[in-house]
């Protein structure tokens, strides 16, 4: 039987490891070897034994509270968070799969990333400097939303003297306040859930609002609200593309409500940000993202619900900062950041590749 110390030991030399080769996540499944995703790509971790589940929970239970192995063992799922001090920090889901017990954790490093080391747009740095509404980042699973809010709220805080508020399941970056106050609230610790931390946080004095995910009907309801009260809102969705979140924000409500909530977005929304992540040429992975401003012209969209025709406004308004997806892996493509077989499999129309 392994000692909790030894337990804990070997999660931090698998973490360590997962940091030394550059790993964006962790996985432990029953009956293989431990494994990373590097670049995209999954890769058993070389020496390492295949794991059984008791195994696998006896790595695990040492580094969380008996108050959260009760919330694994009944609601058979648990999101933390994890640091290996001067390491990293790590974003673990706990889960079970076929009566075992697995993990996926993700590693966020310590640094803050700046917005310029991270490619972000110019238009993003506007959309970040404004001091109300809404700003939506969105994409996949892994797809670098939380260190694109980050960047952001980095940048916020080296410029601003304002009251950042945050609410993460679970926290990841670290913010050190700079010109600002930050406050970091974690769901489950600090608050029960992202609808209720959002409307105690109206009464806290905040400037600048982040919302980790935006992920029921009561917490899109709450952000919008906040992003109308004179406050300005970052927040996140696992959408594709600028027209598909506006689309999910509308339908999440009841048709009765939905004429209502038009007004309310095309008011306050300020731009969304939609990213995927490609390899690249010569290693590693870059963002390539689809920018949409909020103008007139987007906001009677949204009002008459002629959501369809943004694609078009995004594809003429390259003047305001605005760049559709495909606009943008045309330009990594031919900047030779990535391989032409990188852009035409991501593209939604490849053929523009040849104009």
């Amino acid at each position: 039987m392994k000692t909790n110390i030894e337990s804990k030991t070997k999660i931090d030399e698998l973490f360590n490891i997962a940091v030394q080769n550059k790993a964006s996540d962790l996985h432990l499944v029953t009956n293989q070897a431990p494994i990373l995703r590097i670049n995209g790509a999954l890769r058993v971790i070389e020496g390492q034994a295949v794991l059984t589940s008791k195994e696998i929970e006896q790595i695990l239970f040492p580094i969380i509270s008996e108050s959260q192995k009760q919330k694994l063992i009944t609601k058979r799922d648990l999101d933390m968070s994890y640091e290996i001090k001067d390491v990293a920090r790590f974003r673990i889901n706990m889960h079970w799969e076929k009566g075992s017990l697995g993990m996926v954790a993700r590693i966020v490093t310590h640094k803050i990333p700046k917005m310029e080391e991270i490619g972000m747009p110019e238009a993003s740095y506007k959309l970040a400097r404004l001091k109300d509404g809404l700003i939506l980042v969105t994409g996949p699973t892994g797809c670098g939303k939380s260190t694109t809010l980050a960047a952001m709220i980095n940048l916020i805080n080296s410029e601003r003297n304002c009251h950042i508020v945050t609410l993460e399941d679970p926290i990841e970056f670290i913010f050190e306040p700079s010109d600002s106050i930050i406050k970091q609230r974690e769901l489950g610790s600090d608050v029960l859930s992202f609808a209720s931390g959002l409307k105690h946080t109206l009464r806290q004095d905040p400037d600048v609002i982040m919302v980790g995910e935006m992920r029921d009907l009561e917490t899109i309801a709450a952000t919008m609200t906040l992003a109308e009260t004179g406050h300005l809102v970052l927040a996140t969705l696992h959408t594709i593309n600028a027209a598909q979140t506006v689309d999910r924000i509308i339908d999440v409500f009841p048709p009765y409500q939905q004429d209502q909530i038009r007004v309310q977005l095309s008011m306050s929304l300020r731009g969304v940000l939609s990213q995927r992540l490609l390899i690249k040429q010569n290693g590693g992975r870059i963002a390539a993202r689809e920018i949409l401003i909020n103008n007139s012209a987007v906001s009677n969209l949204i009002r008459e619900n002629k959501i369809a025709q943004i694609k078009t406004v995004i594809q003429t308004s390259a003047d305001l900062g605005m760049v559709t997806m495909d606009q943008d892996i045309k330009r990594l493509f031919k900047e030779g950041i990535i391989t032409k077989e990188s852009a035409i499999s991501n593209m939604i129309d490849p053929r523009t590749l040849n104009i």
